[in-house]
């Protein structure tokens, strides 16, 4: 049985909240994409706890995830990535946007991020989203040679 393809015999996408079953697919995508990629324990503990955590489905296929945490009115955009092959497609919008919409819904009323610096395409797709940038934090991404900053962006929400 092939995937599910919509009204002009493209793949159907879907985004759905993560579930213990897709780690294994996640943990592939974040080892792929990043040097120092979150555990599997670190998953669990998201899902656990409850932080609005999401796949990106693109037919059969598992594109894409995203982890945000949210309290006492505000959230924090925890981690998004997309498979390289996917990238530059707009499948990093839509799951920020589905999280951004779980924030919202929960009652907070502004989110937080932190990025690299050097991740252009990604602050340019944060901006595009309305955020901005509010400060750096010194030494927060580990890296092969040491430690490396991260930019502070903020966005307010409107709860529906």
């Amino acid at each position: 049985m092939g995937a599910a393809r919509d009204a002009v015999g493209l793949p159907h996408m879907a985004v759905r909240p993560m579930s213990e079953s897709d780690i294994a697919a996640v943990i592939q995508i974040e080892q792929r994409a990043y040097p120092f990629p979150w555990t599997e324990g670190i998953l669990r503990d998201c899902l656990r706890v409850g932080y609005g955590s999401c796949v990106l489905e693109l037919g059969a296929a598992l594109v894409g995830y995203g982890v945000i945490a949210s309290g006492a009115g505000e959230a924090h955009l925890l981690n998004v990535c997309v498979r390289e092959e996917f990238r530059g497609r707009g499948f990093g919008r839509v799951l920020i946007e589905h999280l951004l919409t779980l924030a919202a819904a929960g009652g907070a009323t502004m989110v937080f991020l932190e990025v690299r610096p050097a991740n252009v395409g990604a602050i340019r797709l944060y901006e595009a989203l309305g955020f901005r940038q509010v400060g750096v934090r010194r030494g927060y991404y580990q890296t092969p040679a040491g430690r490396e900053d991260a930019l502070v962006m903020r966005r307010a929400l409107d709860t529906p």
